[in-house]
């Protein structure tokens, strides 16, 4: 337990200091605890003795008022250093997660993680923060209460203190017993609630598709087997903790009735004495409280191993390399805005790309075309640094972009995709996050070319109406519109173009259209094309097949190949 302890304390960083100075006020917490009934024995005691006089009781009144309003007292100032430290730890380690997952390759959130982060989030830090950041004080207190009390049975008679301690080891033997079971079946739950989460975020976010499907049945009874699983997982931690913890209450009961056995025992031959017999009998149904307390808190504590490993595995998960100082030249001086050298890449160990290279000057369109996982969208995403290459190299502006800040590389290039997120915030907050301390007025220009003004100032509060999460309230085509306005207004010399227009009706794909058009006069293009007739114009096709490159050329000299992109042509046209 001293691990899970130390864990603790590690993780609390700078703030290491305020929870170490709380184990001295525990520690004085502990003794004043008890306090009031070691001065309610010496009160009885000098009263059985026929020593009473006014001046000791009211000196024995004042040290036990003294005492307790010192402990409420250190009791205060020890939350203020542990518990209200542990939510100032967990908010710097949120934004702290924050940083790391902005910092993560793409890659990360498509292999099934998406429930770990919002169990790490929604139930792990919750948990250590609310359940134990301040349990680390009171397990102070209960070693210094549990202490105090079998010296003080030492004192009444060594005979009594020896067997005070023999029923205090007895617990910490079935305690650590017990603790072996439930950090056992800790990790298992914390990994069947992870699945748990996975699997609901995935049923929540496919209800469309499974619906249309007539999957419900399929799908329900996947999610009904991991709350079954979850369950079972419970009852079996119950059925493997109880006896253990029937254990413990029988220790207490039986390690209480000894000491009050041979404390009769002693009474009755007369090596105990009266005064003694009661100071016995006044802390008995104390005596082992602290221990069997200390246990108690510290089975909650193996919660906080298994939510501990997976709070380290998520900050583990290794970061996109961001300590390159080359900034990237100025957009005047450059005349080939993008190169790919040999560039290879794979998700794993097998290559999805393999030696691509290609040039992209500046102000001119490279369409990638080609059947679907072909490796278009990973070619283009990877100039956005979404992942690093295996090999090669992509330059922009002559410089890798693997020698750049992530920072400086982003504020080049603006992406339109075909999924598009917005946030739950204003129409004005979802176009301005692309450049922060955008007047009213540029947004509302930036609205304007991408053709949603109109629809926007339709809407109940206009710019200011809230959107519900992921643009939930607006059509795809209005979505669409509103990405483009955030990239029109951020207004970068590279534009990565996944074909907007490629799942949209046909009123809105005219809009779409020309909203693209505003996007991109005078910038260098990299589109991923789906129709055809849309990059008839571009400088450079290229046409993408199991990872290279097969094809390459204008629309005209490609037709005349009567190869690859001729037949989809020829195919997007009957």
């Amino acid at each position: 337990m001293i691990k899970i302890l130390h864990r603790l304390i590690i993780i609390t960083g700078k703030y290491k200091g305020r929870i170490r100075a709380s184990y001295l006020t525990s520690f004085i917490k502990g003794i004043l605890m008890k306090m009031p009934i070691f001065m309610s024995f010496f009160t009885i005691q000098t009263f059985m003795d026929n020593a009473m006089t006014k001046d000791k009781c009211f000196l024995f009144g004042a040290i036990i008022v003294g005492s307790i309003i010192l402990e409420a007292i250190f009791e205060h100032i020890t939350n203020v250093l542990q518990s209200a430290t542990g939510y100032m730890v967990f908010a710097d380690l949120r934004l702290k997660l924050g940083d790391h997952l902005r910092k993560l390759p793409m890659g990360y959130f498509t292999e099934g993680n998406i429930g770990k982060i919002s169990s790490v989030l929604a139930t792990d830090m919750v948990f250590i923060e609310e359940n134990c950041m301040g349990v680390l004080s009171e397990l102070v207190s209960f070693i210094i209460s549990q202490t105090l009390m079998v010296i003080m049975m030492f004192f009444l008679d060594i005979r009594l203190g020896i067997l005070s301690l023999a029923v205090t080891c007895a617990f910490i033997i079935v305690g650590n017993l017990m603790l072996g079971i439930t950090l056992k079946h800790s990790a298992i739950k914390q990994e069947d609630a992870e699945a748990l989460t996975e699997e609901v975020l995935d049923f929540a976010e496919g209800i469309g598709i499974i619906k249309s499907f007539n999957l419900l049945g399929e799908r329900s009874k996947r999610l009904t087997d991991e709350f079954e699983k979850s369950c079972k997982e419970s009852i079996d931690f119950e059925v493997a903790y109880s006896p253990w913890a029937r254990t413990q209450y029988l220790t207490y009961g039986i390690g209480t009735s000894l000491v009050l056995a041979l404390a009769g025992y002693l009474f009755s031959t007369g090596a105990l004495s009266p005064a003694y017999m009661v100071g016995v009998v006044l802390f008995l149904f104390d005596l082992f409280i602290a221990i069997k307390s200390y246990y108690g808190q510290m089975a909650r504590l193996t919660v906080t191993d298994a939510s501990l490993n997976r709070i380290e595995e998520v900050f583990e998960a290794k970061e996109l390399d961001d300590t390159g100082k080359e900034l990237l030249p100025d957009e005047t001086t450059v005349t080939t805005e993008i190169e790919y050298k040999d560039v290879s890449f794979g998700y794993t160990d097998q290559d999805v790309l393999k030696h691509i290279s290609f040039t992209v000057g500046k102000g001119e369109m490279t369409a990638l075309v080609g059947p679907s996982g072909g490796g278009k969208s990973t070619i283009a995403s990877l100039l956005a640094r979404f992942w690093d290459i295996k090999s090669g190299q992509i330059l922009i502006g002559g410089k890798d972009i693997r020698n750049v800040p992530i920072g400086n590389l982003m504020d080049r290039i603006s992406m339109v995709f075909q999924r598009v997120y917005l946030f739950q915030d204003t129409i004005f907050n979802n176009i301005a996050i692309s450049k922060p301390g955008a007047t009213r007025e540029e947004v509302e220009e930036a609205a304007k070319k991408a053709r949603c003004y109109d629809f926007i100032m339709a809407l109940p509060d206009g710019f200011d109406t809230v959107i519900g999460e992921g643009g939930a309230s607006l059509s795809g085509g209005e979505k669409q519109r509103i990405s483009i306005a955030r990239c029109i207004l951020k207004d970068t010399p590279i534009v990565i173009l996944d074909e907007a227009t490629a799942s949209v009706d046909a009123d809105n794909e005219r809009a779409i259209q020309e909203a693209i058009s505003e996007l991109c006069k005078d910038k260098t293009l990299l589109v991923i094309a789906h129709r055809l007739k849309t990059i008839r114009d571009a400088d450079q096709i290229l046409v993408i097949s199991d990872g290279e490159i097969i094809e390459s050329g204008d629309h005209a000299s490609l037709m005349s190949m009567k190869g690859t992109y001729a037949n989809m042509v020829s195919l997007q046209a009957s």
